[in-house]
């Protein structure tokens, strides 16, 4: 995001320095990403909030609307589902350098932050501890993980099919602050769209083609980062 800014800045990466999340825990941030500037600090992927911290010019693009953004995380999560299930049960458990999480946890991941959108709208919150909950013993493999996955699914059109229209305005308080409903769900797909590149860049690094992978087209219009990790 800096990157595509114009803005130099310096990457910490907070698993390898401890001590840098305790700064980031100073300054009210529970978890990354986060941008900061001195005491000043932009958590998550805000690419306008991040703009306005480092007085960088910033034009907001269009945004998808609510319903092509569930059509979409639909979307992504089925092609979670088949990505999943290519892994090799020896390589569930494989951390990439790049972050401390296994291949079995990023695919959980994708599909638990996906539910939590439903959960959060649901109940006016949106704790960090959601997202931070590990796979359950029960998923043992790839198949396990993509049938908990075909459930998130279900559920999630369960939740549209019910939703009134209006609902998309509504203010869920999350653990990052006070978000519109429209706001949490571009957040959450997204979200789910970045973890779906690196599944698919882990499957490259095992030698696995990913199974109809998705396009660049599907992306876009999502204020995804040019970073994978």
């Amino acid at each position: 995001m800096l990157s595509s800014l114009g803005v130099e800045f310096e990457a910490v990466n907070v698993d390898a320095e401890p001590a840098a999340l305790k700064e980031l825990e100073r300054l009210g941030v529970p978890r990354v990403p986060a941008v900061a500037v001195g005491d000043r600090v932009v958590h998550g992927w805000n690419p306008k909030g991040v703009a306005e911290l480092v007085g960088a010019a910033y034009a907001e693009p269009v945004r998808l609307q609510p319903i092509e953004l569930g059509e979409r995380l639909d979307r992504i999560l089925a092609a979670a589902q088949r990505a999943i299930r290519q892994v090799p049960p020896e390589k569930l458990e494989t951390k990439p350098p790049e972050r401390d999480r296994t291949v079995r946890d990023l695919a959980y991941h994708i599909f638990r932050l996906s539910v939590s959108f439903p959960l959060a709208v649901e109940q006016n919150r949106f704790p960090e501890e959601w997202l931070t909950e590990p796979t359950p013993r029960s998923l043992k493999d790839g198949d396990a993980i993509a049938r908990y996955g075909e459930g998130v699914r279900a559920r999630l059109k369960e939740w549209y099919h019910q939703a009134p229209a209006e609902g998309f305005d509504w203010v869920v308080d999350t653990y990052y602050g006070p978000q519109t409903v429209w706001g949490l769900l571009e957040r959450t797909t997204w979200h789910a769209a970045q973890h779906l590149r690196q599944l698919y860049a882990l499957l490259d690094r095992m030698g696995i083609a990913p199974d109809r992978p998705l396009t660049g087209a599907e992306f876009n219009g999502l204020p995804l980062p040019e970073a994978l990790w």
